[in-house]
C-alpha cells in the first residue's frame, strides 16, 4: 500500500437507552488487529462518507441507519499507513446490532472507553463523545456572588454540562473562594468544570481540568496535567492549533468565528475558515465568538464539536 494515499474510513457511534456506547473488536489479522474500535470500515470508490457509514454498519452489525450527524474527522499517521477517519453520531437506526462477521461487541459507558485498548486515532473520538456540544464560559461575576450562583444553577438545570469558570478580574483568593462553590454545584448536575487559573487549584479544589489561554500555551513544553484531567486551550489560528496538539490538549476553542461586541477590532474567521482550520485538527474544536445555541448545527456541519459562548449560553431560555 502507498502510505501517501490516505485510507478513508467511516465509523459510527451508537448509543443505547442507558447512554452506553457500542464498540467492536478488530480481527487479529487486520490492521491494528485485536484492538477495540467504533464500528465502520473503508469507503469505496465514488462513495460518500455517509453512504459508506450506512453500508458498513449494515454489513458489520445488521442495522439500518436512519439518520446521523458528523461528530469528528481525524487524520492519523500509523507509520505504515495514513487514515482519514470520519466519525458520525448515529441519531436513529433500526435493528439489533449483532456481529455479522463474528466480531465480539460490547456496550460501555462513555467514561469506560478510556480503559480500552483502542487505535490511537480513536482517542480524540472518545473525547468528542464525552464532551457536550455546549461549552459555557461564565461571565465575570458581579459583586453579588449569590446572584451568579443562582444563574449558574439555572443554566445547569437547562442542560449545560461543560463549564469554564472565567473571572479574570477576581483576585487569586476571591477566585478560589468562588471556585469552591462552583465546583460542587457543577458536579451536582454531572457537569464538568474547568478552571481558568493556577494549575494547582484544579486538584486542590476537585475541578475536572484547566482552560489555558493562547498566551499561556506558548510557555508550555508538555501537557500540564495528568491524563485523567481535562486540558482545554484557546486558539486563534493554525499555529495555536498545532501547538495545542503538541502539548497534549484534549480540546480547544477557536475564535472569533463571528463578530463580537467584546472584541470589535478583531476580524472574524467566518465559518469557511473555521472549517478549513478544523479539517486538519486532531482534537475536538468548539466555535467561539458570537455563538448561540442556534449555531450548533452549523458548527457540526463545519467539523466542530459545538459552540462555546458566554452570553449566548448564560441567558435563560
Amino acid at each position: 500500500m502507498n502510505k501517501g494515499t490516505p485510507v478513508h474510513v467511516a465509523a459510527g457511534v451508537l448509543t443505547d437507552r442507558q447512554g452506553r456506547i457500542l464498540v467492536s473488536r478488530r480481527a487479529p489479522d487486520a490492521h491494528q488487529g485485536g484492538l477495540w474500535e467504533f464500528p465502520g470500515g473503508k469507503r469505496e470508490a465514488n462513495e460518500s462518507a455517509y453512504q459508506a457509514l450506512v453500508r458498513e454498519l449494515h454489513e458489520e452489525l445488521g442495522i439500518y441507519v436512519e439518520s446521523a450527524r458528523p461528530l469528528i474527522s481525524i487524520k492519523h499517521d500509523y507509520h505504515d499507513r495514513c487514515i482519514i477517519l470520519d466519525v458520525w453520531q448515529i441519531l436513529r437506526y433500526h435493528g439489533e446490532p449483532e456481529g455479522q462477521e463474528g466480531q465480539p461487541l460490547q456496550w460501555l459507558a462513555a467514561d469506560r472507553l478510556t480503559t480500552l485498548n483502542m487505535p490511537a486515532a480513536d482517542k480524540p473520538v472518545i473525547n468528542a463523545i464525552r464532551l457536550s456540544s455546549e461549552y459555557l464560559i461564565t461571565p465575570h461575576p458581579d459583586q453579588d456572588t449569590a446572584v451568579f450562583l443562582r444563574q449558574l444553577n439555572v443554566v445547569l438545570q437547562q442542560g449545560i454540562r461543560l463549564v469554564q469558570l472565567r473571572a479574570p478580574k477576581l483576585s487569586e483568593q476571591a477566585y478560589a473562594e468562588l471556585a469552591q462553590q462552583v465546583v460542587p454545584l457543577c458536579h451536582k448536575h454531572n457537569a464538568l468544570v474547568l478552571l481558568n487559573r493556577r494549575l494547582d487549584l484544579v486538584e486542590s479544589l476537585g475541578a475536572d481540568g484547566v482552560h489555558i489561554s493562547s498566551q499561556q500555551l506558548q510557555t508550555l513544553s508538555a501537557r500540564p496535567l495528568a491524563e485523567s484531567l481535562w486540558v482545554a486551550v484557546s486558539c486563534h489560528h493554525q499555529e495555536d492549533l498545532i501547538r495545542a496538539e503538541e502539548t497534549g490538549a484534549d480540546f480547544c476553542v477557536l475564535s472569533p468565528v463571528q463578530a463580537t461586541g467584546s472584541h470589535p477590532e478583531t476580524s472574524p474567521l467566518g465559518w469557511e475558515n473555521f472549517s478549513r482550520l478544523v479539517q486538519d485538527c486532531r482534537m475536538p474544536v468548539f466555535a467561539l465568538g458570537g455563538m448561540k445555541r442556534v449555531d450548533i448545527v452549523q458548527a457540526y456541519r463545519s467539523g466542530g464539536q459545538g459552540v462555546a459562548a458566554i452570553s449566548g449560553l448564560w441567558s435563560v431560555e
